[in-house]
C-alpha cells in the first residue's frame, strides 16, 4: 500500500499535468486520478492545486514530493548498479544534437560507438532547436556555443572556432578588411543572426554586419563564399577544410572570439546510466 500512487504521483508533480503524466505512463487520465485521490486521502492532505487550466503542488505536495523523488532515484541507482555488472553496456540511448553539427560529427561517431557495442539502440533526433529533455525523454542532447539552462548538468566534449573567411575572387575584387570598422564597407552573408561575434582588446564584442544573402544554411552561405559573393563567418566544421586547401583565406584572425564550447546536457538529479557515461566519455575522447 506505501507504493501505491506515488510513481502517478511524481509523474504528475514533473509534468504539471494529469493528461501528461498518463501519456508519459501509458495508462488512462483516470487511473492516475483514482491513485492520486487514494494517496491524498492515505495521507490525509491535499497534495495538487487543480484547475482546469493548471495542476500545481501543495506546500506539502512539494515536500512529499522531494522525499518520493529521492526514493526513486535510489531505484534507479540500484538498477543501474545491476546493469553496471553487467559486462556489455546494452539498452536504448535516446539524444538530440544540431542538425550540421549532428550530420557531420556527432552520428559518424555514434555510429562507430555502435560498432563496439553491439546490445545498444540509438535513437537520434537532429534539430536546431532547443528541446526538453525531460518532456521529450531524452538521455542527454548536445549543445553548442553557451549554455543558458542552469536546470540541467553538463560535461564540456570539446571547443569549436568561427572562423571569418573569404575567397581569393573576392578578395582580388574587394580587398581584405584589417579592422572590425572596416566590415561595413564590405559584402557580407548573413546567417539568422544580424551580427558576428569578435574579441577587442581583451573584449568581447557582437558586431552588425550587412549584405544581400541572407540564408539558415550554413552550406549555402559556404558555396556562396566560395563563389566569392562575399566574406562569411562560420565554424570550424564548416569551412576547416577549404581553409586548408586555401579555397578559402581566414580574415580578422586577430579579432577571432573565443573558442565556443561543445556540451553533452543532462537532467539534474539523474546519474548517468552506465551506457550514457560511455557514450559521452567516447564522445568527449574523440572531439576533445
Amino acid at each position: 500500500m506505501q507504493w501505491e500512487g506515488i510513481i502517478e504521483f511524481v509523474y504528475v508533480a514533473e509534468n504539471e499535468s494529469f493528461t501528461q503524466a498518463s501519456k508519459k505512463m501509458a495508462i488512462s487520465t483516470a487511473q492516475v486520478s483514482r491513485q492520486i485521490t487514494a494517496l491524498e486521502k492515505r495521507l490525509n492532505t491535499k497534495l495538487f492545486y487543480r484547475t482546469t487550466r493548471k495542476v500545481s503542488l501543495t506546500e506539502e505536495g512539494r515536500v512529499f514530493y522531494q522525499h518520493c523523488r529521492s526514493v526513486l532515484d535510489g531505484l534507479d541507482a540500484a538498477e543501474r548498479a545491476i546493469t553496471n555488472l553487467q559486462s556489455k553496456p546494452q539498452g536504448k540511448v535516446k539524444l538530440t544534437a544540431p542538425v550540421t553539427f549532428g550530420e557531420q560529427q556527432i552520428l559518424p561517431l555514434v555510429n562507430n560507438f555502435a560498432l563496439q557495442y553491439s546490445d545498444i539502440e540509438v535513437n537520434a533526433l537532429l534539430t536546431n532547436q532547443n528541446l526538453d529533455l525531460v518532456e521529450g525523454g531524452y538521455d542527454l542532447a548536445i549543445r553548442l556555443g553557451r549554455l543558458t539552462d542552469s536546470t540541467m548538468m553538463a560535461k564540456k566534449l570539446g571547443k569549436r572556432t568561427n572562423y571569418v573567411c573569404a575567397s581569393s575572387a573576392y578578395i582580388d575584387k574587394h580587398g581584405i578588411p584589417h579592422s572590425l570598422s572596416e566590415l561595413s564597407t564590405h559584402v557580407c552573408l548573413l546567417g539568422t543572426l544580424d551580427y558576428w561575434h569578435f574579441r577587442e582588446s581583451g573584449k568581447e564584442k557582437n558586431i552588425r554586419v550587412n549584405g544581400k544573402l541572407r540564408y539558415n544554411s550554413g552550406f549555402g552561405l559556404v558555396d556562396a563564399a566560395l563563389k566569392g559573393l562575399g566574406i562569411v563567418q562560420l565554424p570550424d566544421y564548416y569551412v576547416q577544410e577549404h581553409l586548408q586547401s586555401g579555397s578559402l583565406i581566414s580574415l580578422l584572425d586577430n579579432y577571432r572570439a573565443p573558442d565556443e564550447g561543445i556540451w553533452a546536457i543532462y537532467p539534474q538529479n539523474r546519474h548517468l546510466s552506465p551506457k550514457i557515461r560511455l557514450l559521452v566519455d567516447y564522445l568527449a575522447e574523440q572531439l576533445h
